[in-house]
């Protein structure tokens, strides 16, 4: 199954981790590390929540991307700047760990993205397919 093909109505693609949120967030920064992208942040918005007296379940984004491969996307089309860099989001819902994204598809066609240029964010599935691998 092609991941874009699994996106849903909001071009979001969700997939199922097998660890805890925590882990899984630290096996993906180590993941886009390893392999030579940038990891820009990484917000643990449950603790923000928490400093601000509310209560969220287990939520953080993490923001990474290759400026080599983004900036080409940006060039072209200056709006794919609310896109980039790419963000995943590793929440919990119930007794799962879910990690959702925006598909590559769904990206490349908001901003009406070439081929060619739409293939430098599909990097993100293959990605999300080994950090949810057991």
């Amino acid at each position: 199954m092609a991941d874009d093909e699994a996106a849903n109505d909001l071009g979001i693609i969700t997939k199922l981790s097998h660890l805890p949120v925590a882990e899984t967030v630290a096996r993906l920064t180590g993941m886009i590390s390893a392999k030579g992208m940038r990891l820009f942040a990484v917000i643990d918005q449950r603790a923000e929540a928490r400093q601000a007296g509310l209560d969220l379940r287990e939520t953080t984004l993490v923001m990474f991307g290759s400026p080599a491969a983004g900036t080409p996307v940006m060039a072209a089309a200056p709006l794919a700047a609310l896109d980039l860099p790419l963000k995943v989001l590793v929440w919990a819902d119930g007794g799962q760990t879910k990690v959702s994204y925006y598909a590559p598809a769904a990206i490349a066609a908001r901003h009406h993205l070439s081929a060619e240029l739409a293939g430098n964010l599909a990097g993100i599935n293959a990605l999300t397919d080994a950090l949810v691998a057991p």
